[in-house]
């Protein structure tokens, strides 16, 4: 059963096709919250609170557009309120793996490298505008097309490229070794 066919089931209060719909995106959505927010808890209660406002909203939903996109503009916006709330900048977890070339596991100087690389990722990420931020863990991590983001975010597919242009290039800028060093 696709996406549309349990929303609307969901919207004729069948629970059933609720949690299956949930366990389906939970941990993508789960991901998103928890890359935009840095914190498992608030994580799992932004999650929870996206699937309440898929169940409330489920009679609204149009399957012209992509659930998809549908999903991750209520999960957007709740991150966004989160973020306004407690007047955060931003904060983003990206994971960084970092093993030595014998896939042997870790390279223990790789492991402090790569610690320092994902500490300075993260702090360049928390330094970006929420909107920005948005597009990039949709697109870096939740592989969406710009025209999924677009619809995601209420915004044009141009609009979602100058976003990532401009994310991109900040984060080149904070993360470029600085002059004279290495």
């Amino acid at each position: 059963m696709n996406d549309d066919q349990l929303m609307t089931r969901i919207a004729a209060g069948e629970e059933a096709a609720f949690r299956l719909l949930v366990e389906r995106w939970e941990h993508q959505v789960h991901a998103f919250h928890w890359r935009m927010t840095g914190s498992r808890e608030e994580a799992e209660d932004l999650t929870q609170d996206t699937f309440l406002k898929v169940h409330a909203h489920a009679g609204s939903y149009r399957p012209e557009g992509r659930f998809q996109s549908w999903l991750f503009r209520i999960a957007g916006n709740l991150a966004r309120s989160w973020a306004r709330r407690r007047k955060i900048v931003g904060w983003v977890r990206f994971d960084i793996d970092v093993h030595d070339r014998a896939g042997r596991g870790p390279a223990p100087d790789a492991v402090v490298a790569g610690e320092q690389l994902r500490q300075q990722l993260q702090r360049a990420l928390a330094g970006l505008p929420p909107r920005q931020r948005e597009a990039l863990v949709l697109r870096r991590y939740h592989d969406l097309s710009q025209r999924d983001i677009a619809a995601a975010m209420g915004t044009s597919e141009g609009a979602v490229e100058s976003l990532l242009v401009r994310a991109l290039d900040t984060l080149r800028r904070e993360l470029a070794p600085e002059p004279g060093a290495g």
